[in-house]
């Protein structure tokens, strides 16, 4: 079972925008809208991303950046230490078209600035992310995989047309999936990408996914993998950030409330993620929605048909982002 690709579909993609920024040194913006994920790949020139006041991050042709947790960032021209921060949004204002010109007469940078959503922005593997990925390029060029990528984003970014968002959003979790199996191995932050790099406990991971419904317990669970009781919850709680049976609890729990989005009756529910009855299901869902099974159905039914009278996501997404 490929788990980077299973922790893809359960986060989905929502929605994507993009701009091409072409800037002239000196020039900063800044980047806090709240839940919105930044990609920036540089295709010419150099800048720094700056996370917090003394993370600065050098960035140069070919780079390639991701904000996946969403923290407030700023993109700078080198040394732009005193220039006004503009928000990405008053940028975006400025025009209707994919295409920003801003900055002063200096060194010139072109960026392709995106944001992204995910649409189960409380997943655990969210918490488990660094806050920034950098993709270096090599020589001034974009990584081989990423250059298809980045062409169809900037056609699409420059020249919108029905179906724009769709494609986006799938052209980003296809960018972000190819870039976090790329720096895999440098995340040290607990979570579910983290577990991945212990074979036990990528197996055990992969196991819950399959069958959220078994009746699952430590015991069978460090069985599976080959550990001792005692070795695997450990290793998993460190690992993952949490113990295992928490865990399972929050997929089950998150996968209640996608089939519950879908109308699926109670007792279908509660089979699906490993409940004998409905009543027990309930008062498990409860304890951790804070409402019934029932109550959530209506509550989520509320908010598409709000969510559907407004403009699209994406557009949105271009709109306060850039």
């Amino acid at each position: 079972m490929d788990l980077l690709a299973t922790l893809m579909r359960e986060l989905h993609f929502a929605a994507a925008g993009y701009r091409r920024l072409e800037l002239a040194a000196p020039w900063a913006i800044s980047f806090s809208q709240a839940g919105l994920r930044g990609i920036h790949v540089v295709i010419k020139g150099r800048c720094e991303a700056v996370f917090g006041e003394e993370d600065v991050e050098p960035l140069d042709a070919g780079d390639l950046i991701i904000a996946p947790r969403a923290d407030p960032h700023v993109l700078r021209s080198p040394g732009a230490l005193k220039s006004a921060n503009v928000p990405a949004a008053e940028l975006a204002t400025q025009t209707a078209a994919g295409r920003i010109r801003s900055g002063g007469e200096g060194e010139k940078t072109v960026i392709l600035c995106g944001a992204f959503d995910f649409r189960d922005a409380d997943h655990p593997a969210l918490a488990g992310l660094p806050r920034i990925v950098h993709i270096r390029g090599s020589n001034g060029r974009l990584p081989k995989w990423l250059r298809g990528y980045v062409e169809a984003l900037l056609v699409e970014a420059t020249d919108e047309g029905p179906g724009s968002d769709v494609v986006m959003a799938r052209l980003s979790g296809a960018i972000v999936t190819r870039a976090l199996r790329s720096g895999l191995e440098s995340m040290d932050n607990p979570g579910w990408l983290r577990g991945l790099q212990d074979p036990a406990i990528a197996r055990a991971l992969a196991t819950l996914h399959e069958a959220y419904g078994h009746d699952w317990t430590i015991e069978t669970l460090a069985r599976a993998v080959g550990l001792s009781r005692a070795t695997f919850a450990a290793r998993f709680r460190d690992l993952v950030g949490e113990a295992p049976m928490a865990y399972l609890f929050g997929c089950r729990m998150r996968q209640a409330s996608r089939l519950l989005h879908e109308g699926k009756s109670l007792g279908q529910v509660a089979e699906a993620v490993g409940y004998s009855s409905e009543a027990a299901f309930s008062t498990a869902f409860r304890r951790h929605a804070g409402v019934s099974p029932g109550q959530f159905r209506k509550r989520r039914i509320c908010k598409a048909e709000r969510y559907w009278r407004r403009p699209r996501l994406a557009l949105g997404l271009c709109q306060h982002y850039v």
